[in-house]
């Protein structure tokens, strides 16, 4: 075999290699992402700011359908005051970017609001998912909106 021809079979050979390593990258950082949206479910539904808080970013930024962002002091308080009776979480999906997810997903739920009022919600998620350089993985940005039904 010419050298030159050997030199592009180590090359093939290589970027094979790389390129199965990369996928399995995506696949078990998008089993960890997983892992953390069902703690995130786990946590609204019992409604435990202690469960949630850890999981995203001191400086996370969160829209909704109010017209103003807020924080993770304010996202904590409402957890700790909203109760639910029923949630359910559907059609969730991920889509890695290197050390960034984007996942996203359905919620529906009924319970009652912090001031004791009837809810129901039913929306659209996003949560952008960074690995931060302590090598854990927070949500750095929420938005949600409103499904109408």
């Amino acid at each position: 075999m010419k050298r030159t021809s050997m030199w592009c079979l180590v090359v093939l050979l290589s970027l094979g290699s790389a390129e199965r390593l990369v996928a399995q990258g995506t696949r078990s950082t998008e089993e960890a992402v997983v892992r953390l949206e069902q703690q995130w479910f786990e946590a609204q539904h019992s409604c435990n700011p202690d469960l949630l808080g850890p999981l995203m970013a001191d400086k996370v930024v969160i829209m909704g359908s109010e017209p103003k962002v807020t924080n993770k002091a304010d996202v904590l308080a409402t957890c700790k005051n909203t109760k639910w009776d029923r949630v359910r979480l559907s059609e969730m999906k991920l889509t890695v970017f290197g050390e960034t997810v984007v996942a996203t997903g359905n919620f529906s739920g009924e319970g009652t609001d912090p001031s004791g009022k009837s809810l129901e919600v039913h929306e659209r998620w996003t949560h952008t998912w960074v690995k931060m350089p302590s090598g854990q993985w927070q949500c750095a940005a929420i938005h949600t909106s409103p499904i109408p039904m």
